[in-house]
């Protein structure tokens, strides 16, 4: 992944608002008619280039989503209704916010107030979606080849967060479903490596390991995680370090997120994963503050950050001079030369009319931070 070297370079987590027409997770409006979608990552890729975006990627737009695509994409994934008296394993993102908030959430209807299908292991996991991804990087990489752009990205989620979220009902052990899971993967990510392009792992499952189980301590909730960059390791065997960014939140539902485990109990776990790049959230109130972590956690040699400097939890478009602020402080601890400018997460998550103005801010605090940065030296 490119670095910052003569100035602060800009990008974003992945998905970008969908256009009418684009299939998705929920069901397309009968008179939408479709669109292709070759022409609508063509038009996201230039749209991304005219709103100041350096590295660009697809808008998800060849997933139903960020998590839920892998449905298609592996043997043995089956949807089905949540049974009477189950808990909905997507709880797993926020539990202890909602014993702390009952109330909040009851009133909202639950962490996600929308009814999702339980998405189960059934059966032997291998990748089945070789189409899918070689679809999804042709359409990439034509569209940059049109625009312009010199460097681009695809999404893949995490071994541990499928695991977090799609409950095992065929293998004997956890253990056994982490593993197969971690090889099914593995085909996709070695794919978008191979094709030049860079691979961004989302893996909230991550800092969700504190909500899993709310008796855990700290240290229980390490080991836990510990085994779990074990195997994402594993997964990324054959990409090469410097194509891989990984992408960690803390679920970025919106809600008060006052009970998310801290960046300072697991930074040093991240830096095991093999990547290049680390992109994390920095703009919502609730981990603004933690760019200071990385005064005593020292980012390693050859690694980058893209810390979040716009929210997609919040509609108000942050101001070019606060998003230059954010940079600044990130630079003046890691080096300017290793920070890219992001998003906290997807920022389909807003109107795209909100979506666009927050890039616009993002590129532009990119270009002052730039000017303090480089004129300072």
């Amino acid at each position: 992944m490119k670095r910052s070297i003569d100035r602060i370079l800009t990008s974003h987590v992945g998905a970008l608002p969908r256009p009418p027409g684009l299939p998705g997770f929920g069901p397309l409006a009968e008179d939408t008619p479709p669109i292709n979608p070759r022409v609508a990552v063509a038009q996201v890729v230039s749209r991304q280039l005219q709103h100041g975006v350096d590295i660009v990627g697809d808008g998800e737009f060849g997933k139903i989503g960020f998590l839920h695509y892998v449905s298609d994409r592996l043997s043995g994934m089956t949807k089905r209704e949540l049974r009477e008296g189950e808990e909905h394993p997507t709880i797993s993102v926020g539990r202890r916010d909602t014993k702390a908030f009952p109330g909040y959430f009851g009133d909202r209807g639950g962490i996600f107030p929308f009814k999702l299908p339980v998405v189960a292991c059934t059966a032997n996991v291998r990748f089945i979606g070789q189409d899918a991804i070689r679809a999804d990087i042709l359409n990439l990489k034509a569209a940059m080849a049109v625009a312009g752009a010199t460097e681009g990205f695809l999404t893949a989620i995490s071994p541990q967060t499928v695991e977090l979220v799609m409950p095992n009902e065929h293998y004997a052990t956890q253990e056994e479903y982490l593993q197969a899971l971690a090889d099914g993967l593995h085909d996709e990510y070695q794919a978008i490596t191979e094709a030049g392009l860079i691979l961004q792992i989302d893996d909230p499952g991550l800092a969700h390991a504190w909500q899993k189980d709310t008796s855990w301590s700290i240290e229980e909730c390490r080991q836990y995680c510990e085994r779990r960059i074990e195997v994402l390791n594993y997964a990324l065997r054959d990409c090469p370090a410097e194509q891989v960014r990984l992408h960690f939140c803390w679920g970025s539902y919106h809600g008060p997120h006052a009970t998310d485990l801290e960046l300072r109990h697991f930074i040093d776990l991240l830096y095991r994963v093999n990547a290049s790049c680390y992109s994390m959230e920095g703009a919502n109130p609730r981990h603004e503050f933690e760019w200071i972590v990385f005064k005593d956690a020292k980012l390693p040699a050859g690694k980058s950050i893209m810390p979040g400097v716009v929210s997609h939890a919040s509609d108000t478009i942050e101001h070019p001079e606060l998003v230059a602020q954010r940079l600044v402080r990130y630079a003046e601890l890691v080096g300017r030369e290793n920070v890219v400018a992001g998003t906290d997460c997807g920022m389909m998550r807003v109107h795209p009319e909100i979506c666009w103005a927050k890039l616009d801010a993002l590129a532009e605090g990119a270009r002052l931070a730039t000017k303090h940065l480089w004129s300072s030296r």
